[in-house]
């Protein structure tokens, strides 16, 4: 897969434009972190893992270019420029795990006594530095959990799988997570046809997630999100696997709007409903879907598009960029890098997992 939506090396970083796809394939050139929250707040970079990746990163380039005198201070900036990037868009999870993570790492650097602010700063770089290639492993190893599963539990070859919205390369640092599940099928030789819905309002099925399945050449339709019941009805769909922008204890699952009345149809037309996504993803902090903050985007994203308006001056909107699915509605299972989890496991399979 040569498809890069995010670019880095020794402290510069270019994301790609994903505004402009599929017309055009335009890198821009990230300075530092008030350009990272702007590419990831206009959604020019999108996707739960390549927001905390190009969030992280663009911290990185600000390191690279700054020198810190005593430990206090760079402690301070990576703790106050990281609680800033989680504000550019507050339902995706990825980031806030990074956050937490980031400035644990710089608080336990900062109180040691056996290392100078010099080597604090490279401790700091190292972590973020090495994310990218970790989420790419990541993402593989979800793919070939998912494969295998649904091979196993479905049906071993001609399998015909539905996504929505992008969880793919360009919304991960390569690969994919939901999409990372197609790749591995197809690697596996079960796939027969991928199918992807427009996704509305924003199109990143039709402008995204179709760009890579033909990037990859993969056999593939794009359907209008209003054909999803049909397509169930008269394809013989084999599986529907989305992404998630959060997943929180009790297994309910935030994702692009849409997600949950796909959920619903598949429980009435008997197709397992898969859920993908890093450990990173899963929150245990909140019990319910109904403790998440759902983020609302602007009405012209419903009213026009490319310009061209598509609805009269003065109609009200409201624009929810996520809904929840159930737990009880994920009926295939929870895929990470760790196995395959119903959600009523997930708590103590992750909590186990993640401590090792």
């Amino acid at each position: 897969m040569s498809l890069e939506a995010i670019r880095y090396k020794d402290g510069t970083l270019d994301i790609l434009d994903q505004l402009l796809l599929p017309q055009k394939s335009e890198y821009i050139n990230v300075s530092g972190v008030e350009d990272g929250w702007s590419v990831i707040k206009k959604m020019q970079v999108r996707g739960a893992p390549a927001i905390a990746v190009t969030g992280c990163l663009s911290l990185a380039v600000d390191l690279h270019k700054n020198t810190f005198q005593t430990k206090d201070d760079l402690y301070k900036f990576v703790a106050e420029k990281m609680k800033y990037l989680t504000t550019a868009r507050p339902t995706a999870v990825n980031i806030v795990d990074a956050e937490r993570k980031l400035t644990k790492l710089a608080s336990e650097l900062c109180s040691s006594t056996s290392i100078d602010v010099s080597q604090m700063h490279q401790r700091i770089l190292e972590q973020i530095e090495c994310m990218q290639a970790d989420d790419i492993a990541v993402n593989k190893a979800i793919g070939d959990h998912g494969a295998k599963h649904i091979a196993e539990n479905v049906a071993p070859k001609g399998l015909k799988v539905l996504t929505h919205c992008n969880a793919g390369a360009l919304a991960t640092a390569g690969y994919g997570t939901a999409v990372g599940v197609m790749r591995s099928l197809v690697k596996n030789g079960c796939l027969e046809h991928a199918f992807c819905t427009e996704t509305r309002p924003y199109n990143q099925g039709s402008r995204l997630t179709a760009y890579e399945l033909v990037q990859d050449k993969i056999s593939a339709s794009l359907i209008c999100d209003s054909m999803a019941a049909m397509l169930m009805k008269t394809k013989d769909l084999s599986a529907i696997v989305v992404g998630a922008d959060r997943v929180v204890a009790n297994g309910d699952t935030a994702n692009k709007i849409g997600t949950y009345q796909l959920a619903i149809v598949a429980k009435f037309h008997n197709v397992p409903f898969y859920i993908a996504a890093p450990s990173t993803t899963i929150d245990l902090t909140l019990e319910t879907g109904e403790d998440i903050i759902i983020e609302e985007r602007p009405h012209i994203e419903m009213t026009t598009m490319n310009g061209v308006s598509l609805a009269p001056e003065g109609i009200g909107c409201w624009n929810p960029a996520f809904d929840v699915t159930p737990a009880a509605l994920i009926t295939g299972g929870i895929i990470t890098e760790f196995g395959v989890f119903t959600p009523a496991e997930l708590r103590s399979k992750i909590t186990e997992a993640t401590a090792k």
